[in-house]
């Protein structure tokens, strides 16, 4: 059905009032105007007109933001504390630009950068081989980081030459922006199904790390503590993923019940369960009763409480869409 001239008139009415435009004249001048405002609010190039993406500069800006935080391993929480891949991530995700969660593969985001020499402000420095430490410089030689345990964000000189050196901002039009997905390696992409789900960040940067499903670490969570990081089972387990005392400190874990810490090691176990059993069902089995149990029965061991425990995290993965 065709609208008519007053049909049209409307419509063109009612996108000046969606665009900010004066009501519709009947003056060339006019008309040009809305043509031009109309053509720029469509256009799908790199950028509209007087529409910038954010700068390296800016980078610099929301880096600072986050001066004097504490450093903690793995944490992603700024009221708490981050480490340094954290800090990068977080940088760039305030002005709507996704990038990885772990320094290694930070760098290799976006395109590479010769040398210092060509390093701009906003470009994310990595060092040493593997990757296990990033920065976002400054300009003039200084960089800023959550450089340690211990320490705290703050700046520093580029003590060292890098690794690498990645430009994110102009890898990639500006008007995508606000969908940067397709620079996440595959592996990175929204899993879906932990929106809304507590330390979702810290199940996502640990699977990232150790190889492990996220939902499948929310779905050991939800069943373990309820998501509670101050639970403590009548048997002594500790913390969101309820780890023993002795378990903890084999994984390196410090505090339980620290959810960064616990989420990290409790990633690195179920990594070794999955990769010696090659099973999820016998890997939760482990989880729960150790490894060793497991070899003994050659299976999930006979324990009433493993024996409920494994299908209750199947189920709670299976919600989560895993």
């Amino acid at each position: 059905m065709t609208l008519g001239v007053s049909g049209v008139m409307s419509r063109i009415s009612e996108l000046q009032d969606q665009l900010g435009l004066a009501p519709a004249a009947t003056t060339a001048a006019s008309g040009s105007k809305f043509a031009s405002a109309l053509a720029d609010a469509t256009r799908t190039g790199p950028a509209r007109s007087g529409v910038a993406g954010p700068s390296g500069d800016d980078v610099v800006a929301a880096a600072k933001k986050y001066l004097g935080t504490p450093y903690v391993f793995g944490g992603s929480d700024p009221g708490k504390g981050m480490d340094c891949s954290a800090l990068v991530q977080r940088a760039y995700q305030d002005l709507g630009v996704e990038v990885p969660r772990n320094s290694w593969q930070q760098a290799r985001a976006g395109r590479p950068v010769a040398n210092m020499a060509e390093a701009k402000p906003g470009d994310i420095l990595a060092f040493n081989s593997p990757v296990d430490h990033v920065a976002i410089y400054l300009g003039d030689n200084k960089m800023i980081a959550a450089p340690k345990p211990g320490d705290h964000v703050k700046i520093q000189t580029v003590y060292e030459k890098p690794t690498a050196i990645r430009r994110v901002l102009d890898s990639v039009p500006t008007a995508a922006v606000q969908d940067m997905s397709a620079l996440r390696p595959a592996g990175l992409r929204s899993s879906g199904g932990l929106s809304g789900v507590p330390y979702a960040g810290l199940f996502e940067a640990a699977g990232a790390r150790h190889g492990v499903s996220p939902k499948l670490l929310a779905a050991v969570a939800k069943v373990e503590s309820g998501y509670d990081p101050r639970a403590v089972s009548k048997a002594g387990a500790q913390g969101l993923m309820q780890l023993m005392p002795g378990t903890a400190r084999g994984l390196g874990v410090q505090d339980s019940f620290d959810p960064a810490q616990a989420v990290n090691g409790a990633a690195k176990l179920l990594s070794q369960h999955l990769k010696e059993f090659k099973s999820l069902p016998l890997a939760l089995a482990a989880y729960n009763a150790g490894g060793g149990a497991v070899h003994k029965y050659d299976g999930i061991p006979p324990f009433a409480e493993t024996q409920a425990y494994v299908p209750k995290v199947q189920k709670a993965l299976a919600a989560l869409g895993g």
